[in-house]
């Protein structure tokens, strides 16, 4: 990465520059959602798109999630680039048959005659009392359906190369991210580039114990690295930006190094992504595995709304390293899931005062 071409920015930052670099070379590409033009600009992630590109191109929509995806569809069918946005990724579920039956499906119908080149984008997490209905991690819904491309960048280097080669793709693609990624920072490129759709990355090298985790985990993994190599343990991370198509030719090569597997999801165990994880690594290294992998993911209930059930809720870098002290029989320390004073886990930062 050439220093001189990359500067720091938020991630919100980086998505907004990865629409407008999108916009500026390929004059097919839509956006639109509900929020898009509002005066917060999406998270600030669309801020004044629709001044620079015209109202034609950088649209707000109705309250009528199933049908403007499926005009999305037609735009897609007819030779345009859309992106439809969903604040929420509950949103998102009232759009589902147009997504996972139509979308997913096409180019397979029709021999890859036929392309859909349409990005269904969507955001998820905890924060700011959102609630049962407005915070929920279904990712692995998504990444359950053949036909679809689903990915989960953690850094805002990501969040733009890997948002304008979702806009790029001739196939449909569900483009995620989590609400407490928006205010991080980190270096950017200028201009046009793309990150490759599946493989993950290493985001920490290590020697004793493979963590794997998603999108903002990824940050609680590294937390939880730091606190276990002040006690000798050298924990490599891995961040699986790509749900599907899903490369593990990383993580089997971490896991012959370690042999020992920890996965931590933003998301539930039951049917999860960490599951599907934990199952390949059987599958295909299970020679390599000295004791049983561990997961760390939600509880097997709906996200909570207030912040003293959010912090019993929400796992976090001392559950990570809990995980790691099991996989290497060590006895468990009490003093890892201790929440720090001040912390609040409905909050992703002192600033955040709510998207409106």
């Amino acid at each position: 990465m050439n220093a001189a071409t990359t500067r720091e920015l938020s991630y919100a930052e980086a998505i907004r520059e990865g629409f407008a670099v999108a916009l500026e070379r390929d004059p097919r590409v839509l956006l639109m959602g509900l929020g898009v033009p509002d005066p917060k600009g999406f998270f600030g992630t669309t801020l004044d798109l629709q001044k620079q590109f015209g109202p034609d191109r950088v649209m707000d929509m109705p309250c009528a999630e199933a049908g403007m995806s499926g005009v999305m569809l037609g735009a897609a069918l007819n030779g345009l680039r859309p992106v439809i946005n969903h604040q929420r990724l509950d949103f998102a579920l009232l759009a589902m048959d147009p997504m996972c039956t139509q979308a997913a499906k096409w180019s397979y119908m029709f021999g890859g005659a036929m392309k859909m080149p349409v990005v269904f984008r969507m955001i998820l997490g905890r924060g700011w009392g959102q609630g049962p209905q407005h915070s929920q991690c279904l990712h692995s819904w998504f990444a359950h359906i053949p036909g679809l491309k689903v990915v989960m960048p953690t850094t805002p280097h990501d969040a733009k190369g890997l948002l304008i080669a979702a806009i790029e793709d001739d196939n449909p693609v569900v483009f995620i991210e989590h609400r407490w990624l928006h205010h991080i920072k980190g270096p950017v490129p200028t201009g046009h580039y793309t990150t490759p759709i599946g493989p993950a990355r290493l985001a920490r090298a290590g020697s004793d114990v493979t963590i794997v985790a998603f999108s903002y985990m990824v940050l609680e993994a590294l937390e939880a690295a730091e606190k276990l190599a002040r006690e000798g343990i050298d924990a490599e991370v891995i961040d699986v930006r790509c749900l599907r198509p899903l490369e593990t030719s990383l993580l089997m090569d971490s896991l012959r190094k370690t042999g020992r597997l920890v996965v931590a999801d933003t998301g539930h165990s039951t049917a999860g992504m960490a599951a599907e994880i934990i199952a390949l690594a059987s599958e295909s290294a299970f020679d390599s595995l000295k004791t049983a992998p561990r997961r760390v993911c939600f509880p097997e209930c709906p996200t909570p709304t207030s912040p003293p059930l959010s912090a019993a809720y929400y796992p976090r870098s001392g559950h990570i390293v809990a995980a790691v002290r099991a996989s290497l029989g060590q006895p468990a320390n009490p003093a890892d899931l201790a929440l720090p004073a001040g912390v609040e886990l409905d909050k992703p930062n002192p600033a955040f005062t709510g998207p409106f």
